[in-house]
């Protein structure tokens, strides 16, 4: 996260004209998946991996500002044989929140869940779609 320290700087870190940062990550317990945002002409994408999740497992919020993706896994596996008896349970979840910028039309943000995948779009204004 730290590689474009300095040098490249990325819409979603701020700059040095001032510009508000989009991500502004927020870590809860347990580990968080890996997202790409991608800056578009018409909008920011953000795409997040969740393999073993269930769309109704996520959670996905727009208030005050901030996108926030919320997921939860819960996985128990039970095997009984003659001679051993397993049991296993595995839980997890995450809170991934971003600053939302300015030039976005927050009406129009869509959620899109397929094979894993949690894309969010975020359409930018016509203001800022003009802008450089």
């Amino acid at each position: 996260e730290e590689f474009d320290r300095g040098f490249l700087r990325s819409p979603f870190r701020g700059s040095r004209l001032g510009i508000e940062p989009l991500l502004r990550r927020e870590l809860s317990l347990g580990s968080t998946p890996p997202v790409d945002i991608v800056d578009k002409d018409t909008a920011y994408e953000i795409t997040a991996e969740l393999p073993g999740l269930d769309e109704n497992n996520i959670d996905v919020k727009v208030a005050n500002g901030m996108l926030t993706i919320k997921g939860e896994k819960k996985e128990e596996k039970e095997e009984k044989k003659k001679d051993y008896f397993l049991s296993e349970r595995r839980y997890g979840s995450f809170e991934r929140r971003f600053s939302i910028p300015e030039g976005v039309d927050t009406g129009k943000i869509e959620a899109n869940f397929k094979k894993g995948v949690l894309t969010v779009t975020l359409p930018k204004t016509s203001e800022a779609k003009t802008a450089e």
